[in-house]
């Protein structure tokens, strides 16, 4: 699902860095986008709804899903044992480009999903070109031999490693820096940005 509002726009709108989406900062104008962006940020009063579907966004912006997809994952985490929010937050980290973009073999959730979809990353060896696939513990993911670990976007992001300390879930090659393992279930510590899980589940409780 390609996110056709300029991501930094994104960013300002929320208020908060989403890792996933992209690796630019909206320090630099910290209020949101538009022409009253500044004034708005002093004096609009947000209300209950708006901010509960702000929480919603974020994680859907951030992991780059669609309202429809978002729903299912929602109804998958609920059928689930345990907390609701949580469980639809490994959900989505379990994402195969998600994933992909963890280990650090691109720099962003958009580009890992054009590893994917373009059938360069193999699972357990085999090529898997759907960015939704969710990932298993005991699973390996990789880049395979060959011309995509040559080419200088891949290179310069392995090289520099991932953009985000390495979660717990996960696990690099020693031997192989284009190699990598699931070695757990993503915990709710690995989300890499401030969400309110809570919210969402409010807000589809509603």
């Amino acid at each position: 699902m390609p996110v056709r509002t300029p991501r930094l726009k994104i960013l300002r709108r929320f208020g908060v860095a989403l890792p996933g989406l992209t690796r630019k900062d909206h320090e630099r104008r910290p209020y949101p986008p538009g022409q009253h962006g500044q004034s708005q940020s002093r004096r609009r009063k947000v209300s209950e709804f708006r901010k509960l579907l702000e929480e919603k966004q974020k994680v859907r912006f951030n992991y780059g899903v669609s309202e429809s997809q978002f729903r299912r994952y929602f109804a998958n985490a609920q059928r689930m044992a345990g907390r609701t929010g949580e469980n639809l937050l490994a959900l989505l980290e379990r994402r195969l480009d998600n994933v992909v973009f963890r280990l650090g073999f691109a720099p962003t959730i958009p580009a890992a999903r054009q590893l994917v979809a373009h059938g360069h990353v193999r699972v357990n060896g085999k090529r898997v070109d759907r960015a939704s696939y969710s990932v298993a513990p005991g699973e390996t993911v990789s880049l395979p031999p060959g011309r995509v670990r040559e080419r200088p976007s891949i290179l310069e992001a392995v090289e520099r490693g991932p953009q985000l300390r390495l979660p717990s879930y996960l696990a690099l090659d020693p031997d192989d820096k284009f190699v990598g393992r699931v070695i757990a279930t993503p915990a709710r510590a690995d989300v890499p940005f401030p969400i309110e899980e809570s919210k969402i589940v409010e807000f589809y409780a509603r």
